[in-house]
């Protein structure tokens, strides 16, 4: 959604439609404000099929920009991949989309891949909940 991290209310109303997807199940995921100015998501999203995603995002209304997240996706109760901005500069492989990175099994904490449908200047969860249902249609 364009113009979706321009405000705390535009973006409580992205959020709002967002949760509304066909595979969720269940959230906890809200939004508030921490100034005049920034504000957090923060929660979970129960997904069918025992997927759920914890995120957690700091966003700059002013600057429209996401200024910090984390997205965990987990199967049951194990955690199958993760995408951080945490910066690792020494990582070549991370170049083409640093800071952005994806976690992925095995040897999860250190297995890293490049995060090319995660940023910084666009909401990321509509493109977290279509690699699930990439991940739902594999089951299949």
């Amino acid at each position: 959604m364009k113009g979706a991290l321009d405000s705390l209310g535009r973006y409580s109303r992205y959020i709002a439609e967002i949760i509304t997807h066909s595979i969720i199940e269940n959230s906890t995921l809200t939004v508030w404000s921490t100034s005049k100015y920034t504000g957090i998501a923060e929660g979970e999203l129960f997904i069918v099929k025992g997927y759920r995603v914890r995120i957690k995002e700091e966003i700059d209304f002013e600057a429209e920009l996401i200024t910090s997240y984390g997205y965990e996706v987990y199967k049951e109760n194990q955690k199958i991949y993760w995408y951080d901005d945490f910066p690792h500069p020494n990582d070549e492989s991370l170049t083409s989309t640093f800071p952005h990175h994806k976690h992925i099994l095995p040897n999860i904490k250190r297995n890293r891949i490049p995060a090319p449908g995660i940023s910084f200047s666009e909401p990321n969860l509509e493109f977290i909940l279509n690699e699930i249902v990439n991940l739902l249609d594999q089951e299949r």
